[in-house]
C-alpha cells in the first residue's frame, strides 16, 4: 500500500514540474498545482483510471464526472496516459476509452481523441508529441 502511495506521489511530483518547466507563464509550483486544470483533471484522471482498474467502474465514472465539471476537460477512466503529460488551455479537451497517450505528450485545448466505433480500435499518440486543433 506504502509503495502504491508513494509512486502516485512521485507521479504527482513529476506531472507538476513538467508543466512549471513547460510552460513559461507559470510563475510558481503553487501556482501550478492549484490554478492549472489540466494537471487537476490528470490528477484526478489517475485516480479514476486505478479505481477502473480495481473494477470499480462506478466510483471511476463519477471521478471522471466531477473533474469534467470543475475542469471543462473530459478523460475516460479507461484511457491509458504516460508520463509527463500536459493539458495546456484545456477546455474542452475530449480523451475516450480508448486512447493510449505515450510520454512526454503535449495537448491543447478543444482536442478530441478516441474512436466512434466498440471495435477493437485504439487512437495512440506515441511519445514526445504537441498536438492541438
Amino acid at each position: 500500500m506504502f509503495r502504491l502511495i508513494k509512486k502516485v506521489f512521485t507521479q504527482i511530483k513529476e506531472d507538476i514540474t513538467t508543466i512549471y518547466e513547460k510552460d513559461p507563464a507559470a510563475r510558481s509550483i503553487l501556482e501550478v498545482l492549484f490554478c492549472y486544470p489540466g494537471l487537476q483533471a490528470l490528477i484526478m484522471h489517475r485516480i479514476a483510471h486505478k479505481l477502473n482498474y480495481w473494477h470499480l467502474y462506478f466510483i471511476a465514472r463519477c471521478i471522471s464526472n466531477f473533474s469534467r465539471f470543475i475542469t471543462g476537460i473530459e478523460i475516460h477512466p479507461n484511457a491509458r496516459i504516460g508520463r509527463r503529460f500536459f493539458i495546456d488551455h484545456g477546455m474542452g479537451v475530449v480523451i475516450g476509452e480508448t486512447t493510449i497517450i505515450g510520454d512526454d505528450v503535449l495537448l491543447y485545448q478543444g482536442v478530441t481523441l478516441g474512436w466512434s466505433s466498440r471495435k477493437n480500435n485504439k487512437t495512440e499518440l506515441c511519445n514526445t508529441r504537441s498536438t492541438y486543433a
